[in-house]
Order: C-alpha cells, then structure tokens, then sequence
C-alpha cells in the first residue's frame, strides 16, 4: 500500500504535517480528515531507497537497534513509543531513519510496512519476520531472534576478517620488501659485476634481469596488476556463477563449509520464526553467498511446491547434512535439528579457518626465506668465483 505525505491545519488552526497509508489520493485525504486535519497538500511518498543509497547502515547498529526494541516491547511500551524513544539515542542517518519509521506507523503502516521503505537497511529476511511476528502477535520473540542472528551473523565475519589480517598484512609486507630489494638495494651490488669479463652463474643472470625489468617496467605490472583486479570484478558482475563453481570446489573444505553453516543457520532461524519453507528456502538462497548453490536451492524449491521432501529436493549438498534433514522433517522438529546443525558448522569452520592461517604464516615466512636466500646465493656466487680467479 502506498505512503502519502501530508500537510494541512488541525481542528484549531496550526500548521501540522505527517504521513499516512492509503489505497490512493482520495482515501488518503478520507484518512487524514478522518483524524481532525484538512489536507493543504497530500503527495505520495517515493521510495526511500534512494535516500540510503550512499549511507552507511552498519549491521551492528541494526542488531543493537533490534534487540532494545525487543526489551522496550516486552516492557509494555507501545510501538510507536518505543521507536520514538530509539530515534532519541541515534544520530545523523539512523535517527532521520527512525523518525520517519515513526512518522509511517502514526500514519497506519505496520512496522514491516515502514522497514520496507528502506530494503538496503532492513534484509528481505528480516520485514519477512517482523510481518510474521506482527501477524502472529509474537513480535517480541521475533525481534530477540531477530538480534541473536544478526549477532550471530557479524560474529562468523569477524572471525574472518581477524584471522585474515596477520597474513595478509605479511603478504603485503613480504611484496614491499622484494620489490625494494629488486629495485633499489640489487641494482646497486649488481654494478660491480658489470665489468667482469668472466661470464656470471645463470643465479645472478636471472637476479640482474627481473631487477632491471622491475626497475624499467614497474609501471606495466601496476597496470595489469589493476586491469587484473578489474577484469575479476567484471567477471564476478558478468559471469559469478563460474567463480562460484570453483569456489564450492575449495579442496579445503573452508568455503563449503561456510555455505552449510550459512544455510543451516538461515533457514533453521527463519523456520523457527514462523515464515513458510517456501518463503525460508528463497530468502535462504539469496543469503548464502554462491550463485550455485542459490540455483540449486530454487530447483529444490519447485520440487517442495509439488510435494517433494526438502531432503529428497536438494542436490549437491552434504549427504550427512540431508540424513539430517530428512531426520527433522519425520520428527517434526526442523528449525531445531537445523539450528543445532549449525552450531556443529560453526565449531568446525572454526577448526579449519585456523589451521588454515597456522600453516598459511610459516607458508609466507617460508617463501619469504626463499626469495631472500635466492638472492644472497645470487650475489656471493660471482664474488666467490672473483675470490678463486684472483688467488
């Protein structure tokens, strides 16, 4: 239904304004006198996405937000209160956000109704829930879970990105050191070499090449360097179903354990808040992270809609995970058993992220040594031969 903008005069004459929800104009301005106001003007309000286009909207805002509107609720504070009372807290883009969320439930709209104006802030997931939890008076239970997820969900990527950092801050490291040691330190030793008459070891040939190649063409590796990086992107946008092939293929294990964990935790957290498996398998799809693994939960989707088991309906999926499944679906009891799946996806996907970074730092300390132990060699060789020439 869409929101209307109103501005008018109220039964003693002051200027007021707000917005409303209606079928249309005319119901709009039947609502507004309806409530003591005479419409001066009445516009239909666009989409707020473009407002939050270019904001930041952090997620743990969002869960904090989630989870005091739970408490506020399940203090008895009305609705419309209780977000009036988070708009207070907030700052710059989350507080215009609120007020206007406040301003759309006075004017009629539900609370999913309102999020939904801001789809970049608020997952199709997460107004799917606040809708369920409206319509089944549960909402309070369906905010805490809501806040858990989402807690949840910032937790698995900050793992991540925590274990990363040490290795990659090495890489980076490693790739300066080699590229000033080529371009400015070997340069500078290699001069002594270029009056020998005697021939030098294939070692130091090499080291005196790819430094004056670096040194003379260090802007063509830049280049294709970022036209590298641009042409990966270009082909995540084109053709991200190829990348995801591989991706699913990491011989590791990581990656395909990340996408269980995300799926037995999504779908395990959107069945037990009440959202049909229908709904839950496509807002599933969309949150697990793989084009491949999307499409294959859309065909299991189409076999569900005729009958099907979802055990007997998904393809290329662990068979230990579908033993599983099929378990929870003879019990009744499907949103728990995926629930409690993913905790034991989570314990592992953390055992093998960090056996991964513990042999990834003495992997780069190691290359590291090799490079440098190359060039030394390369470097004392000649003057070894010059020593034994001059005895």
């Amino acid at each position: 239904m869409p929101i209307f903008r109103y501005k008018g005069y109220d039964h003693a004459g002051a200027e007021t304004e707000g917005v409303i929800e209606a079928d249309g104009q005319r119901d709009a301005a039947l609502k507004i006198k309806t409530q003591g106001v005479f419409p001066k003007v009445i516009s239909e309000e666009v989409s707020s996405q473009k407002k939050v286009l270019f904001k930041k909207f952090s997620p743990l805002v969002l869960a904090g937000l989630t989870r005091q509107l739970s408490t506020l609720l399940s203090s008895g504070v009305p609705l419309i209160d209780a977000i009036s009372s988070l708009s207070v807290e907030q700052k710059s883009e989350w507080k215009n956000l609120l007020i206007d969320v406040k301003e759309r439930l006075a004017g009629g709209a539900t609370l999913a109704r309102a999020f939904e104006a801001y789809p970049d802030v608020f997952p199709d997931f997460y107004t799917g829930l606040i809708a369920a939890g409206e319509s089944s008076g549960k909402l309070t239970d369906v905010l805490l879970k809501l806040s858990d997820f989402l807690e949840n969900e910032i937790n698995i990527k900050n793992k991540v990105k925590t274990a990363l950092i040490y290795p990659i801050f090495m890489a980076v490291v490693s790739i300066a050191i080699v590229l000033f040691l080529f371009t400015f330190v070997i340069p500078k030793i290699t001069k002594i070499f270029e009056d020998t008459a005697t021939s030098l070891p294939i070692m130091t040939i090499i080291l005196i090449w790819v430094s004056a190649t670096l040194k003379k063409f260090w802007w063509l590796f830049i280049a294709l360097a970022v036209a590298a990086i641009l042409m990966f992107k270009k082909i995540k946008e084109t053709r991200k179903d190829v990348i995801d092939a591989v991706l699913i293929k990491d011989p590791t294990g990581i990656l395909m354990g990340l996408y269980m964990l995300r799926f037995t935790m999504t779908m395990g957290f959107l069945l037990s808040g009440g959202l049909p498996i229908l709904q839950a398998m496509k807002l599933t799809g969309k949150s697990i992270g793989n084009v491949v693994l999307e499409n294959r939960i859309i065909k299991a989707e189409n076999h569900v809609t005729q009958g099907a088991k979802l055990s007997n309906s998904l393809e290329g999926f662990p068979p230990t995970l579908l033993q599983i499944i099929s378990t929870g679906e003879e019990t009744g009891k499907l949103p728990e058993v995926l629930q409690k799946t993913s905790e034991s996806y989570e314990a592992e996907f953390d055992r093998k992220l960090h056996r991964m970074i513990s042999l990834l730092e003495p992997a780069l300390i190691l290359l590291m040594g090799l490079v440098v132990g190359f060039i030394v060699v390369a470097v004392l060789m000649p003057i070894f031969e010059l020593n034994e020439m001059m005895k």
